[in-house]
């Protein structure tokens, strides 16, 4: 029997020595960024998760950007070194964007869990971004005669301004809004009400816990405002004419449970009817709905496919994300050749990050509300294309229904332009279609 092989006292400091060249490699900084990069997707899906979540409703969305990350790392020292750069660079770009929810809530005061691994994904990716020149200036050729030499460095800084561009345009800005989308949203906000109201919850079909206010009803009729913790100048309003109404913290937002899925907030106000239909001061079938926005596109996702919203107004609804633009949307070829590709890749990213996949157009969608009522509301220019979707929304809603262009409103503003013409559409609406219908 062969005796067994002695250590060599020097293979832990030999091995030492290696890694920490390698770690001042380009290859070997490259690494340690998307490392650190892919700590902060691991503490946000797995470590770390949003209360009432659990890691298996993050698969999709850990295991795949991790797999990325692991895979460019891996491939980065065989790649030439334009392909190196400009990975590192959009590595490095959406990088720093996954690091923008920390800074949003550390703003706003209410940072915690993975909001402070986000902080270091952003210097991280700084220093994937700045890699890329350095890469580029170190690859260069220096043979041949000057005029030769300034050709070939002017080519290729073309050549890396349009990749950047195409870059930027197609991959970062598509997916770092896709990733912002799914991960900021409002921040816990006490409402001004003028009255005494409830701090309630309000329990989703996926068992999440939503915290919501309460003002009972004084009419035996109810309006859920959505989202509601901002929208205390119409909260008020419906309370001085006997409304009951509920203002409730979409998911993930305020201080309800769940990560920021937009497009899962129709289970939210599907709950939040079942939470009023349980009330002993309301009338099952006197149950509303008030959406501002994105909580306005929502709204009439969940009065499609629940019955139990007898009346829907929703203010400032425009295109969703993952709908790409038509003819006539008031952008030129360019601007929705430009947009339309980049709204794919878009919508794939935010399915990604919110494991969940987008819903139908709301002009599929609106048709399915009648015979119950719905008033839609918009602002001229507004945003988020509501100026030209809401008159398409309008043509495929069945009767009845209603629409208003507020004059001098910005984007869901109605009752600060006009606030007595508002009050007098809005209360009407609602009267007729819970109160004098029932």
């Amino acid at each position: 029997m062969s005796a067994p092989t002695a250590v060599s006292p020097a293979a832990g400091p030999l091995t030492l020595t290696r890694a920490a060249a390698f770690s001042r490699s380009e290859s070997g900084v490259v690494a340690l960024a998307l490392a650190v990069v892919g700590l902060h997707v691991l503490d946000d899906n797995y470590l770390q998760p949003q209360p009432g979540t659990s890691v298996g409703d993050h698969l999709a969305s850990g295991l795949v950007p991790l797999a990325i990350l692991t895979l460019v790392a891996a491939l980065y020292p065989r790649l030439r070194a334009g392909l190196r750069a400009s990975s590192a660079m959009t590595l490095g770009a959406i990088g720093i964007t996954f690091g923008v929810p920390g800074v949003y809530y550390l703003l706003h005061g209410s940072a915690s869990g993975d909001h402070y691994s986000g902080l270091l994904a952003i210097v991280a990716g700084a220093v994937l971004l700045l890699s890329g020149p350095v890469t580029l200036w170190k690859a260069r050729r220096t043979g041949g005669s000057r005029r030769r030499r300034y050709l070939r460095r002017t080519l290729a800084t073309v050549t890396a301004v349009v990749a950047a561009l195409l870059s930027l345009t197609f991959i970062v800005f598509p997916v770092g809004y896709a990733y912002v989308y799914t991960h900021t949203g409002r921040t816990a906000t006490t409402p001004d009400l003028g009255v005494r109201y409830e701090s309630v919850q309000v329990t989703t079909g996926d068992g999440l816990e939503l915290a919501a206010s309460y003002v009972p009803s004084k009419n035996r009729a109810a309006v859920i405002l959505f989202p509601g913790a901002t929208r205390s100048d119409e909260a008020r309003m419906l309370i001085r004419h006997g409304y009951g109404v509920l203002l409730l913290d979409p998911r993930g937002q305020g201080r309800s449970e769940g990560d920021t899925v937009r497009w899962a907030g129709d289970r939210d106000l599907i709950g939040a009817v079942d939470y009023l239909r349980s009330r002993p001061d309301v009338d099952p079938g006197r149950i509303g709905g008030f959406g501002f926005s994105v909580g306005g596109e929502i709204l009439l996702e969940a009065a499609a496919k629940s019955s139990a919203l007898k009346a829907v107004v929703s203010e400032g609804a425009g295109i969703r994300l993952g709908e790409g633009l038509e003819r006539g949307e008031g952008l030129s070829s360019l601007e929705r050749a430009l947009w339309n590709p980049a709204s794919v890749v878009m919508t794939a990213a935010a399915t990604l990050f919110s494991n969940h996949g987008p819903p139908p157009p709301i002009v599929d969608r609106i048709g399915q509300i009648a015979p119950r009522a719905v008033f839609l509301i918009y602002a001229q220019p507004g945003m988020g294309g509501e100026t030209t979707r809401q008159p398409k929304y309008y043509a495929a809603a069945g009767q009845p229904k209603a629409i208003w262009k507020v004059p001098g409103s910005a984007h869901t503003g109605g009752i600060n332009a006009r606030p007595i013409e508002y009050e007098h559409r809005v209360i009407a609406f609602f009267d007729r279609a819970l109160l004098e219908s029932n």
